[in-house]
């Protein structure tokens, strides 16, 4: 769904996710910032994990 401006406000953590940003911790959009918290931190090691382990494999 798409996220309108003024909910991210509540946020605590932001991140983007794609085949080329894999990952990607946000720390700010306009006025909003954000920290890179253990959710943000545990999803970039767990998908780095995985396709490293892929790699390996093939």
């Amino acid at each position: 769904r798409a996220i309108m401006p003024e909910e991210m406000e509540g946020f605590e953590q932001c991140f983007l996710t794609g085949t080329a940003a894999e990952v990607s911790p946000v720390s700010e959009i306009g006025p909003y910032r954000f920290e890179v918290g253990e959710v943000c931190k545990t999803l970039m090691k767990d998908y780095d994990d995985l396709v490293h382990r892929r790699r390996a494999a093939a």
